[in-house]
């Protein structure tokens, strides 16, 4: 049975990687996490957004969505993260919705779709966790 998204565990923010690059989730539910991310401080030497910067997005969002299914009974870990990259963005936020494709008993599935300001998609995502029987 999945969790109710307002019973999901505090997560530890301090000195955390999402903390660091200013995620921040936005909705949360069984249909879909949405998150967004500044651009500032998060771009690469020639001033784009990092691809890696979406890809920790995609992985936050996707990760939290998979905890909502299989949190409390198992533990989602990151088992497989594909990325493409569309357009850049250079400035502003970019905002990540994550839907689950996916949803069973050991693993879950989630594509992320990221977009600029300007509502065109900078970047589409895959996540697939593994639920574990235990805490890792």
């Amino acid at each position: 049975m999945p969790i109710d998204p307002a019973d999901l565990p505090a997560m530890q923010t301090t000195e955390q990687l999402a903390e660091r690059m200013g995620i921040e989730l936005v909705t949360l539910s069984l249909e879909e996490v949405v998150g967004r991310m500044p651009v500032a401080g998060n771009k690469q030497p020639f001033g784009l957004l990092h691809g890696g910067a979406s890809a920790v997005l995609a992985e936050t969002l996707g990760s939290t969505l998979s905890a909502l299914h299989a949190l409390p009974e198992r533990f989602p870990v990151g088992l497989e993260l594909a990325c493409t990259h569309h357009r850049s963005a250079t400035g502003g936020y970019v905002t990540g919705v994550a839907r689950p494709i996916h949803v069973g008993r050991s693993t879950s599935t989630t594509e992320i779709v990221i977009t600029g300001e300007d509502g065109r998609r900078t970047c589409t995502a895959k996540l697939t966790c593994l639920h574990r029987d235990t805490q890792p």
